[in-house]
């Protein structure tokens, strides 16, 4: 039998909850860009999931304790942890240097910061290094975390209403419908929100690096080392990033403001 009936009562339940969860949810105020936005995370929830995340890595990892990449790596997260004022002053800021060939580094909600020893060559100066840490830094004080768990949880419970809703239709519709609708909400949501956040946090990175007395043109100078290091990039609307050439635009764009700070910080 071909079922195409449609129950519009779960959708509507669904919209219905999704308004209550987004307009419900703690509101937040980047001190750096004045962008609004709502989170699904309190400041304290981050803090004890990225201290955990934390833990869990270094209890899985070699680190690095020492030696001169190890002293450069400290010396950029203490510049630039006094760098992010108002928004950093409450996060404890710890970096480990753990042995793994990945080029790659991430700081966790709360502070907690990790760099493979892969991203060293690369990020072969302090400025370097300081682009990408600034620019993962300020992922943690942006709060960019606690943004995504809520538009997870927006796109979870919709999908949840329309699966309710198609529940008297035909398997192999369901499916191609469900099927569809989670790539729209990957593509059409979810990753260009993320593109955002990408964005959002080299803007911010390079004013902290900028702040921290790193000149922040050196930045431009890094992503088109990582341009040439990494060709096989996916189209940008199928990436969670900026395309490499995008990122190295909007950077020129904001490189009067971060050379203002630059030059405040001499």
């Amino acid at each position: 039998m071909n079922r195409t009936h449609i129950k519009w009562l779960p959708i509507v339940a669904a919209l219905l909850f999704v308004g209550y969860q987004y307009f419900t949810s703690e509101k937040f105020v980047n001190p750096e860009t004045g962008r609004k936005s709502h989170v699904g995370l309190s400041i304290q929830q981050e803090s004890t999931l990225g201290l955990q995340s934390y833990q869990q890595i270094l209890s899985q990892s070699r680190t690095v304790t020492s030696g001169p990449e190890v002293e450069m790596v400290q010396r950029v997260v203490k510049r630039l942890a006094a760098a992010t004022g108002d928004a950093g002053k409450n996060f404890d800021w710890r970096v480990s240097v753990v042995q793994n060939d990945q080029i790659n580094a991430f700081c966790l909600p709360g502070g907690k910061i990790i760099v493979y020893t892969g991203i060293l060559p690369v990020a072969n100066t302090e400025p370097a290094l300081a682009t990408v840490l600034g620019h993962e830094m300020a992922h943690a004080t942006s709060r960019h975390g606690a943004q995504r768990a809520l538009e997870q949880n927006l796109t979870q419970t919709a999908m949840i209403g329309v699966a309710g809703s198609l529940s008297d239709m035909d398997y192999e519709k369901q499916r191609a419908i469900m099927g569809a609708f989670g790539a729209g909400a990957q593509y059409g949501v979810l990753m260009p929100f993320s593109r955002n956040h990408e964005s959002e946090a080299d803007h911010i990175g390079l004013i902290y690096m900028a702040r921290a007395g790193y000149d922040p043109r050196e930045s431009i100078a890094f992503w088109k080392r990582m341009e040439q290091s990494n060709s096989a990039q996916p189209p940008q609307f199928l990436s969670d990033h900026p395309s490499h050439g995008t990122r190295i635009q909007q950077l020129e764009n904001w490189m009067p403001q971060a050379m203002e700070e630059y030059n405040k910080s001499q």
